[in-house]
Parts: structure tokens; sequence; C-alpha cells
């Protein structure tokens, strides 16, 4: 089986350049996977897991929002922020979400509370835990 040419960019770095069997990962129209010979698509990224094989190896990676281009065998994914298991703090991820869960729980007309910011915090950490819970 052909190989796909699989990269995750962030604006600080890259985090993966590599061939791989498959790709999965959460798009803002729902989870996609990609083989090779997958027909060209854009989607954009929601915070969620990554996940990808070659050969016998399975890796999840936890990503923010952003977009992923399919062109050619090669995936591209441009996101804010892209973590492997060993890189997630899981205890900073669970003070995030109870922060972000606090924040949430108060009344919507408080003018004090950005709660879309709040919401995308609490996506980001749910992510991020759920990457962790999946590696033990």
């Amino acid at each position: 089986m052909d190989k796909l040419h699989l990269e995750i960019v962030t604006p600080a770095r890259v985090v993966l350049e590599k061939d791989v069997d498959s790709v999965v990962a959460p798009g803002s129209e729902g989870e996609f996977g990609v083989l090779s010979g997958h027909v060209s698509f854009l989607s954009g990224i929601v915070p969620g897991e990554l996940r990808y094989t070659a050969g016998s190896e399975k890796e999840v990676l936890s990503v923010t929002a952003g977009f992923a281009e399919v062109f050619k065998n090669k995936v591209a994914i441009l996101v804010d922020a892209a973590e492997r298991v060993t890189e997630i703090d899981a205890e900073r991820a669970k003070k995030a979400m109870e922060r972000a869960k606090e924040r949430l729980s108060r009344d919507r007309s408080d003018k004090e509370i950005d709660f879309a910011r709040a919401e995308a915090a609490l996506r980001r950490a749910v992510a991020r835990l759920k990457v962790v819970q999946k590696a033990l």
C-alpha cells in the first residue's frame, strides 16, 4: 500500500513529518480518515485527538483548532498547537478544565467572563486528557 506524507505544523514548530499508512483527524464536520489515494479536500480542525498509523506503530496527538489539507497523498495539518502524549502535562490540563468549567457555570449575563474563550479552553483541556487516557 502506498504511503501518505503527514505533516503537523504549528506556528512555533513542525511537530511531525512522517510517511504513514492512515490518518484520522477531528474535522469541523466530524472525524475524518485518510488513506492513500484519498480525494483532495480541505477541512477545519477542531480540538481533539489526531491518530495515525505507520506499519505497526500507532500514535495519538492532541490538536487544537486549525485546518487540514489533503492533496496528492499528502496530509498537511496546520493547527495552533499539537502535543504528543509525552508532552502533555495531565495535571495542568485537569486544572485548566476545572477553571473553564467554573467559569462556564457562572451566570451568562456576567460581563467579566469571556464564555467563548472558556468553552475553547474546556475543549482543549478535554482533548489533552482524552489523549493521555488513551495512552494509559
